[in-house]
């Protein structure tokens, strides 16, 4: 099978999207598929190139296997709707104009969260004749409406209308999440077309570190301290100047240290607050590439996962859960109830808290630091819950995916990670 993929990200880029991409890229080469990636410079989130990369117009190269394009595109922080708009149509054409100079794929597809590279996914596959499938990793631009990115009404009416358009065009939807799969039902979309293949672990990549890494650990003054962690984007959604105010309440703990570590379009202003409130408990570090990724979760006794209370986040699985169940770390998690709470209560991998609530964030960190037993025995869960969602078998479970949608026989005994815990589900609906 051979398989042209458009997407914004790819790494050395170390954010959601480019670990799904590049991670189940490994497992489908493995099996015998040929991938061809067609992606931009890396950039994201600063809009600043990583070193030894230039925004040409055109250049490929061979990375784990994969067959990789990068295009130029205009090149923006990530924030502000209008200059990462221009960013993702800038991409949408020079993203499409590469793929006609690909090889023959029998199956094409193209990822969100922003819609525009769907849309020349769509009309490449058109072109090319060739099948179509739309990975929805968002439901955009329903989670940018809700903050309030756009206030357009006329804007986001019309951007409705072409998120359905594209939805019912494609071949195959695969979303993230099952909440999303009903989402699209509920809209009119044919549920036979939609399936879903959750995000997970990399297992060959992560693994429980037995110590804190101790050159960080001396550097940032994190020796015998309890860390709680916040890994990944610094962004709008994720309401961190929250959890700011919650390190403010815990500074009669001086045992327990806050940990910051990426980038995004709030970095500057949490680190602001940081700095205007005296914070000595937050450390804050910037960008971290993936092969060092092990080395900061190392540091951390806590994963700190938090999105702004809004409805529209009741439906997403943030990707760090996963990965702190291979590295064997609890989660505090602070999020709308929903499918990604209903993972963790039914794993029992973690503790839940009222995401924007500074004071219950503060207590429930404070009392998985006192109850040791209880601590282990939600590393135990964790460990055990990773098995559940091995990248490798979700993965593959996709891979048979683009097999059927590109009239190819499937491969039999594949495992079915996404129905390996059914109650996740029920749990996640009763909410």
């Amino acid at each position: 099978m051979r398989i042209l993929f458009l997407s914004d990200n790819y790494p050395p880029e170390v954010n959601a999207p480019a670990s799904r991409l590049s991670e189940h890229a490994k497992y489908w080469i493995a099996d015998g598929a040929d991938v061809n990636v067609v992606t931009t410079a890396p950039n994201f989130p600063e809009g600043v190139l990583f070193e030894g990369y230039k925004n040409a117009w055109y250049s490929r190269e061979e990375k784990d296997g994969v067959d990789l394009v990068r295009v130029k595109t205009y090149i923006t922080r990530n924030e502000g709707f209008i200059k990462r708009s221009l960013d993702y149509i800038s991409f949408m054409f020079t993203g499409f104009f590469a793929g006609l100079f690909q090889k023959k794929p029998d199956v094409l597809v193209a990822t969100s969260p922003q819609f525009f590279n769907a849309i020349g996914g769509w009309a490449l596959a058109k072109v090319r004749r060739v099948p179509y499938v739309f990975e929805v990793r968002d439901l955009w631009p329903a989670s940018i409406a809700a903050l309030g990115a756009v206030k357009y009404p006329l804007i986001l009416k019309w951007l409705e209308k072409l998120e359905l358009f594209l939805y019912r065009n494609a071949d195959a939807v695969i979303t993230v999440t099952e909440a999303f799969k009903d989402d699209l039902m509920s809209r009119g979309i044919d549920g036979d077309k939609i399936h879903v293949v959750l995000n997970g672990v990399d297992l060959s990549r992560y693994s429980k570190a037995e110590t804190k890494d101790v050159e960080l650990a001396e550097a940032h003054g994190l020796e015998g301290k309890f860390v709680a962690g916040y890994i990944g984007t610094h962004g709008m959604a994720h309401g961190l100047e929250k959890i700011v105010e919650a390190a403010e309440l815990l500074r009669d703990q001086p045992d327990v240290r806050i940990l910051l570590v990426g980038a995004g379009s709030e970095k500057e202003k949490i680190e602001t607050m940081v700095a205007e409130r005296g914070l000595d408990n937050v450390v804050s570090l910037g960008r971290f590439p993936k092969e060092d990724m092990n080395r900061i979760w190392s540091l951390c006794d806590v994963s700190l996962i938090h999105l702004r209370d809004l409805p529209v986040f009741e439906t997403v699985i943030p990707s760090k859960l996963f990965e702190s169940m291979g590295v064997g770390i609890p989660v505090l998690m602070g999020l709308p109830k929903g499918e990604a709470t209903g993972i963790v209560e039914a794993s029992d991998c973690g503790e839940l808290c009222e995401p924007e609530n500074p004071q219950s964030i503060a207590d429930t960190l404070g009392r998985m630091h006192q109850d040791k037993e209880r601590y282990q025995q939600m590393v135990e869960n964790c460990l055990k819950a990773s098995k559940v969602y091995s990248r490798e078998a979700l993965a593959k479970k996709m891979a048979n995916i683009l097999r059927t949608t590109a009239g190819l026989p499937v491969v039999e005994n594949q495992v079915d990670a996404s129905s390996a815990a059914p109650e996740t589900r029920e749990s996640a609906k009763t909410d």
